[in-house]
């Protein structure tokens, strides 16, 4: 047997006391939330949290965290289930119960809501957890939890008023015995995290998700995606309620549309101002529905029904589009589309059709193409996406094949180059994700997208090296150009093919672009033999061998998830620049080149001398020797005005060089770097950058004072002059001990400077 709590709860939260069964959910809610939080204005963030999708007529949410763009979506939620209680938790993290803010406090609350008749009745609330992590954060919260046996401990259930679980893997025995021991009475405390553990599940569905296999016929299911803080320590205790309830925000979309055609306006939002109160509560309601639609199974019968009913609707027919985009305020068009991209993933392949928005982008693909079968060599010692040159037709299948050695080896198959989501913006200028990835684990495999695109084989980065021939059938040829490989006489053959998209690539970079744009481009040799330069300028100033692991790529779209262009695995820039990629002349010049080496020079940035304020500025390191070593830009020309014509440093200087305003201008703080390559060459950059890589673990900073300290030592040290003095003058703060540790250099300052 177990002992109880080591205190009354009635006595300890007043305002739990009196608690007795809860009402419905439409009448009672507000107040069983305002018990949840009582004394609670705040909770951790563990790590990152992900949200909880709340959908059954009997859950709400409890605290929510921001999901895209301005909208918000819980990570607490709560819920009955019979005559059982719920509270779900956004992060595997809150088993840990951290003490930060009132944690602590809510979550004692959560386990005293879902004990509630035996708070009722003042008696010794009966707590037990499953694994090590609840049952030490128990034991901290101030009960005596009743210790659980490895194996067979669903035979305990029965002694408990709550049970606390995380998402270790549950057999459907013990979905069962939960399920059957909150019907009766009993309380669950569940953390969870959906993007994490699909991480640790590669191949799984969210659907497979342990806590979701318990509790989605409870209308709880943990989603897939980020919960940002609310409040600087986590999430602010305030619920979001109702629209942060699924079922709530699609009576909300239904009754805005329904108003928008009785007004004869089948936009609803075109009758509200951008920003007003309506159309934020449109948006909230439709990224929550849109959560909802992207998560739930298909045999749910809680909301999926009236989902599914909504696909006959005449919004079902909106394509997004440069010109006609769908707005966050259009909630229903974009829930619409959710829900086919949604129902489109979720079919075998011969049953995919094209969907209409693909002739839009990534562009239509003639009927009368040919078809091809073709085998690829595919070296599984070079990891990430390996261009095929073969095209899937929109609603095409193509057969990918593997050899039987090959299965298990973690390859998959992916369709689309376009992989940016797209749900977190407030206009959708193309359907917000249009990619599809699929495991290759079988010999054969069948695979079709909706929207068609490019055919890569992705090899993960711990696979078995050696190559394996892979065999694709059904697919289009595509414009496809390798340097060393295809002859310019081959090229002018390949660069006609039908398929809308095409690439350029070396063993460095890769570049995919409209094919329109390569149809009438005669030497694609120069292009990437151009950009080879370019790689290799950054990779020699890092001091990284000039053979990569595997190329870079650059991706031109419609639209991007963030910023004109950013940086990653690919690149991802937007179509105005098309024209500029393969125009070797201009970019010769250093004209339209900024942007390029720029994201690319974020690829090469090391966090060990990238302080807090030069994130936007050390990359550009890279940028400019780029251009000073491969281009020939005109006298006095460095490839930007920020550095060409830069601001007026005296006046910094002269208003007190406040390091928070150096922080802001990167190219204000540019300036600085590069006084100092000016002064000493990008040789000291390069002997200092391979001193970084060379340093142990214990050697290398741990927070931005260390990392400011660290490089005004190095370089004072690789330049042989003590830079405490210059870096004083800028006004970015070093420690005293640093500048004690070079004080015996000769000290350096740019002539004339300060001003």
């Amino acid at each position: 047997m177990m002992n109880g709590c080591r205190w009354s709860i009635a006595a300890l939260f007043p305002a739990l006391a009196c608690l007795g069964a809860m009402l419905g959910v439409a009448d009672d809610t507000p107040r069983e939330i305002a018990r949840l939080v009582d004394g609670v204005e705040a909770i951790a963030a563990p790590g990152s949290p992900g949200p909880v999708v709340v959908f059954g007529p009997d859950a709400f949410p409890v605290i929510s965290g921001k999901a895209q763009g301005a909208t918000l979506a819980p990570v607490a939620a709560a819920g009955t289930y019979g005559r059982g209680r719920i509270v779900a938790l956004g992060h595997t993290g809150y088993a840990a119960a951290p003490d930060v803010a009132q944690t602590r406090r809510f979550l004692r609350n959560a386990i005293a809501w879902c004990g509630a008749d035996a708070v009722a009745n003042d008696t010794p609330l009966r707590v037990a957890a499953v694994d090590d992590e609840w049952r030490r954060s128990l034991s901290a919260l101030g009960f005596t939890p009743l210790d659980l046996p490895r194996d067979g401990w669903i035979a305990q259930l029965a002694e408990l008023d709550v049970l606390c679980l995380g998402q270790q893997p549950l057999t459907a025995e013990q979905i069962d015995a939960v399920r059957r021991f909150i019907r009766d009475g009993g309380g669950l405390v569940a953390a969870g995290l959906g993007w994490g553990w699909l991480q640790l599940n590669p191949g799984k569905s969210i659907l497979e998700h342990p806590l979701n296999r318990l509790l989605g016929d409870c209308g709880i299911m943990w989603a897939d995606g980020y919960a940002e803080r609310t409040a600087t320590d986590g999430f602010a205790a305030r619920s979001g309620w109702p629209l942060t309830h699924a079922g709530r925000a699609l009576d909300h979309i239904l009754s805005a549309a329904d108003v928008g055609h009785a007004a004869g306006d089948s936009r609803s939002s075109n009758s509200q101002s951008r920003g007003s109160p309506e159309m934020r509560d449109l948006a909230q309601a439709s990224s929550t529905a849109t959560l909802a639609a992207q998560t739930l199974p298909d045999d749910d019968t809680l909301l999926r029904p009236r989902l599914a009913a909504l696909l006959t609707r005449p919004e079902a027919s909106r394509v997004p589009s440069e010109r006609n985009p769908i707005a966050a305020a259009d909630a229903l068009p974009r829930l619409l589309l959710a829900l086919q991209i949604d129902a489109l993933a979720r079919l075998p392949a011969e049953k995919v059709r094209a969907h209409a928005a693909a002739a839009e982008f990534p562009g239509p693909v003639p009927a009368d193409a040919p078809r091809v079968r073709s085998v690829v060599s595919i070296d599984c010692a070079v990891p990430d996406w390996h261009s095929t040159g073969l095209y899937a037709a929109p609603g095409e299948a193509i057969s990918v094949g593997i050899p039987a050695d090959a299965v298990g080896r973690g390859l998959e198959v992916r369709i689309g180059a376009h992989s940016d989501s797209l749900w977190h913006h407030d206009a959708w200028k193309r359907v917000p994700a249009i990619t599809l990835q699929r495991r290759l684990s079988e010999q054969t495999t069948r695979v079709a997208s909706a929207f068609g695109g490019l055919i890569y084989i992705d090899v993960p980065g711990k696979c078995a090296p050696g190559v394996v021939d892979v065999s694709i059938s059904s697919a289009l040829e595509a414009p496809f150009f390798v340097l060393g490989r295809t002859t310019l006489d081959e090229w002018r053959q390949v660069r006609t093919r039908a398929a809308p998209w095409a690439e350029l690539a070396s063993d460095k970079l890769i570049i995919t672009l409209p094919s329109s744009a390569v149809r009438a481009l005669e030497r694609p040799d120069e292009v990437m033999q151009f950009w080879d330069e370019i790689c290799d300028a950054h990779a020699t100033l890092a001091t990284i061998p000039l053979k990569r692991a595997r190329p870079e790529r650059f991706v031109t779209d419609a639209q991007i998830s963030a910023g004109y262009m950013h940086s990653g695995y690919p690149i991802m820039t937007h179509l105005d620049v098309v024209n500029t990629l393969v125009d070797v002349d201009r970019l010769r010049h250093g004209d339209g080149l900024w942007g390029f080496v720029h994201e690319l020079g974020h690829n090469h940035q090391s966090g060990d001398w990238t302080f807090a304020g030069t994130g936007e500025v050390t990359c550009n390191l890279f940028s400019l020797h780029a251009i000073d070593t491969v281009c020939r830009p005109p006298p006095a020309n460095r490839g930007h005005d920020g550095v060409d014509k830069p601001g007026d440093v005296a006046a910094y200087l002269r208003e007190g060089a406040r390091f928070e305003r150096w922080q802001g201008d990167p190219f204000l703080a540019l300036q600085m770097y590069v006084q100092l390559e000016r002064a000493f060459g990008w040789e000291t950059y390069k002997r200092l950058f391979a001193e970084y890589r060379a340093l142990r673990a214990n050697e290398r900073p741990r927070d931005d004072d260390a990392k400011r300290d660290q490089w005004m030592t190095r370089f004072s040290r690789a330049c042989g002059h003590n830079l405490g003095p210059f870096f004083e003058a800028w006004g970015v703060p070093v420690s005293a001990a640093a500048r004690e540790a070079v004080a015996g250099l000769p000290a350096w300052m740019p002539e004339g400077f300060p001003k």
